[in-house]
């Protein structure tokens, strides 16, 4: 599941999970960062994705596209469901990723003002990527399909 063409498309999740609960549809509304610098962190993603954020509270601001939506709360904001269930800047497993029109385009923009991870590569899956980290140290890809494989697996999503 991935937010797609920086923030130009709706993801919408077709599930059925049990025929008893009635569930055709499931769409995913958002991925949540938790952040130590609340401004620094959305300062940054305003700058990626090129889109301002909406605060919805001193310690709660998101960045609303139409396929999902990237919220970013600050650390205090973990205590309101429980304490010490989330940590700032200690993800090491996940990965945001946004398919993008022009891959080229987005590292000539980005290459010197993003801590780049790795330069230009093509995956085994096709897609054509590079990757970075945000201020605290999430992993954030920027991708395209390359391969025809990889288009005709993407046309339909």
């Amino acid at each position: 599941m991935v937010a797609r063409g920086l923030c130009n498309k709706q993801l919408v999740v077709n599930s059925t999970i049990n025929p008893q609960t009635n569930v055709k549809k499931m769409k995913l509304a958002s991925v949540r960062l938790i952040a130590a610098d609340l401004k620094t962190m959305v300062a940054f993603y305003e700058m990626v994705i090129g889109r301002k954020a909406e605060w919805l509270a001193p310690v709660f601001a998101e960045i609303v596209c139409p396929g999902a939506t990237l919220a970013i709360g600050a650390a205090e904001t973990v205590a309101l469901w429980k304490a010490g269930s989330g940590e700032a800047g200690s993800n090491r497993t996940a990965y945001l990723e946004f398919q993008v029109e022009d891959i080229d385009a987005e590292f000539e923009r980005l290459k010197d003002r993003v801590p780049l991870v790795h330069e230009m590569k093509t995956m085994p899956w096709g897609n054509k990527t590079f990757q970075f980290r945000d201020p605290e140290g999430n992993a954030v890809s920027f991708y395209a399909p390359e391969t025809e494989a990889a288009r005709e697996r993407f046309a339909s999503r």
